[in-house]
């Protein structure tokens, strides 16, 4: 298991939150010094976040266009929003993490959106521009979460690769709770491409066809 450099927290500010659907909740915003990669990530607590033995945790990863502008290609925005209730239910954490298009950069995930609309999907069209199929990195999420003196969480998540990657960093997952399948025509093949290579919990079942 990897050594952990310490990370600190920096600044802590409560911010009344809303999201376009109209649901609100409030949440403390931590930001940190330390982080291994130098970005600005933060860690927003929602609901009894300090009360709770194993807090619910969802490390996201930042999605300009799809948490900021609604796009319709991903399901970003969407377990976005979900994920805001359902910690502020559990309570626990909101990692929001600086690493735009699985890592590549919003510039990047753009022109992989130009070859995803010749045909390619999401993966090969990142590996067209020389990027592995995900580039992100959680030691900075670890470092988040051990300064916040969370050693135990749930995960709230699709994605395989996280709880492994944090588990490897040395967070105890009790467990993992997937997100709503957030289906729609315009990333429908996206999402297929999600479950069927890189093996992510969305049961897709009969919806592929009647989201075409």
């Amino acid at each position: 298991m990897p050594s952990l450099a310490p990370a600190a927290i920096r600044t802590r500010v409560r911010i009344p939150l809303r999201f376009g659907d109209g649901y609100e909740t409030e949440a403390e915003v931590v930001t940190f010094t330390g982080l291994e990669d130098g970005l600005e990530h933060l860690a927003l607590g929602l609901g009894a976040f300090d009360a709770v033995d194993v807090p619910l945790v969802r490390p996201h990863s930042e999605c300009l266009t799809g948490d900021v502008f609604g796009s319709q290609r991903c399901d970003c925005g969407a377990q976005l929003r979900e994920a805001a209730e359902r910690i502020t239910d559990a309570g626990g954490w909101l990692l929001y993490l600086r690493q735009e298009g699985r890592g590549i950069g919003l510039y990047n995930k753009l022109d992989a959106y130009a070859l995803q609309d010749q045909g390619l999907d999401t993966y090969a069209a990142n590996r067209a521009l020389e990027f592995a199929d995900d580039e992100r990195d959680y030691t900075a999420a670890a470092q988040m979460l051990a300064a916040l003196g969370v050693r135990r969480a749930a995960l709230l998540t699709n994605n395989p690769d996280k709880p492994a990657r944090l588990r490897e960093l040395g967070l105890q997952v009790e467990a993992v709770h997937r997100t709503g399948v957030h289906l729609r025509p315009a990333n429908a093949h996206y999402l297929r491409a999600k479950a069927e290579q890189t093996g992510h919990a969305l049961d897709l079942g009969g919806l592929l066809g009647r989201a075409a």
